[in-house]
């Protein structure tokens, strides 16, 4: 299984001919998506669901402002506290990435069997329900869960 998630991690790190000039570190690349998931949150929500120190998301956030794919902004409740969003550009930014990941996964598995493709939605099916039971599971991000609900679970 680690061999197929590094491959995976090599080939998308790639950059194909033509691509942007632009590129994104991988945190990076996730501040993106969380902002697009939720747009106007703040910094100490992004660190939190990050799980990274306020310093570091504050960082993180310089350089896609820089690049103009995040914009700040006071937040209308609070002057002292700043809302996070993407700008148009952001956005683009994100359907190139995912349009670019989509052709070259299409190619990649036009090479594959018919049989072989339908094994592999299968399987992917099963890990996306997986991976939806296990965040059904979790905490909110920066929530704690109180010591014995693990223990009344597995006893009860």
């Amino acid at each position: 299984m680690r061999g197929v998630i590094e491959l995976l991690e090599v080939y998308w790190a790639r950059v194909p001919p033509g691509a942007s000039p632009v590129t994104v570190s991988a945190p990076q690349l996730r501040v993106l998506y969380v902002l697009e998931r939720r747009e106007g949150i703040n910094l100490r929500q992004l660190g939190a669901e990050l799980d990274a120190a306020p310093s570091s998301v504050s960082r993180l956030c310089d350089r896609l402002e820089a690049l103009g794919f995040v914009r700040r902004s006071s937040s209308p409740a609070s002057r002292r506290e700043v809302e996070l969003r993407l700008t148009a550009q952001g956005r683009a930014h994100l359907d190139r990435l995912r349009a670019r990941r989509e052709e070259r996964l299409a190619a990649v598995l036009a090479r594959v069997t018919p049989a072989s493709r339908a094994r592999l939605v299968e399987a992917v099916e099963v890990v996306r329900a997986a991976l939806v039971d296990v965040q059904a599971e979790a905490p909110a991000p920066g929530a704690e869960r109180p010591p014995d609900e693990g223990t009344a679970r597995r006893t009860g």
